[in-house]
């Protein structure tokens, strides 16, 4: 089987800093990896990789079985990778609903007619109809976390790459976004720091620590109260 993403010691750097050093990744279709690692490790800026957004100084990153170095390269990679950013309204920017998830479609080549009919059927998926007409930015915290998977999945990605998708959600709005993600076949990368979530819907860890992946698993402690923590594999 291809991996969808391969990347062979690839070092991105930021201000003058390493923020990814020699770092190894392979993710299969069908995995859902949680990735974890303290504020600041570099999670956001390994998915920001992944689709170009970031560059690598050295390394080989390969996406999709074609290797990928240039502007141009990483267009077909986020035609096929959709990457949920951590902060909801820098992915809206339509007035309407409807309008942003038909946007991704249409650029995708589809006629005005079929991009629309892709949003409403993606819409109806979530169970966001009642949303379609209502202007993005009057939208709660969550239903805009909502639509804002809804714009990814009306590209219907192979990959999702998920940066804090629970991030700043009421228990129901991240019930309902739980449910939706369970319930989707494609691969992902989920960045967050709701171990319980993570342990839901990932099929294996890595902790991202000085630069580097390291695979990890997920143990059950028991104190006074019953936790979860991630344990680097040795």
């Amino acid at each position: 089987m291809s991996p969808l993403f391969d990347l062979d010691a690839v070092r991105v750097e930021r201000g003058g800093r390493v923020v990814l050093d020699r770092l190894s990744l392979r993710l299969d279709p069908g995995e859902r990896l949680a990735l974890v690692g303290a504020n600041g490790a570099g999670k956001t800026t390994l998915l920001r990789t992944l689709v170009g957004l970031e560059r690598p100084s050295a390394g080989r990153l390969v996406a999709f079985g074609a290797e990928r170095r240039r502007e141009r390269d990483f267009h077909e990679v986020r035609r096929r990778a959709g990457l949920l950013f951590q902060d909801a309204d820098d992915q809206l920017f339509s007035p309407t609903v409807i309008e942003d998830v038909a946007f991704g479609p249409l650029n995708l080549g589809l006629a005005p007619d079929a991009a629309r009919q892709r949003a409403e059927q993606t819409l109806a998926e979530l169970d966001l109809t009642p949303l379609r007409d209502r202007i993005t930015h009057h939208l709660s915290g969550g239903e805009k976390r909502l639509v804002s998977l809804a714009a990814l999945l009306a590209m219907r990605p192979e990959v999702l790459l998920l940066d804090e998708p629970t991030n700043a959600l009421d228990r129901d709005h991240a019930h309902r976004l739980e449910q939706v993600l369970s319930g989707l076949d494609q691969a992902m990368v989920i960045v967050s720091h709701d171990d319980a979530l993570l342990a839901r819907l990932a099929t294996r860890g890595a902790v991202l620590r000085d630069g580097h992946l390291i695979p990890a698993t997920l143990h059950r402690h028991a104190h006074q109260h019953d936790h979860l923590h991630w344990h680097a594999l040795p």
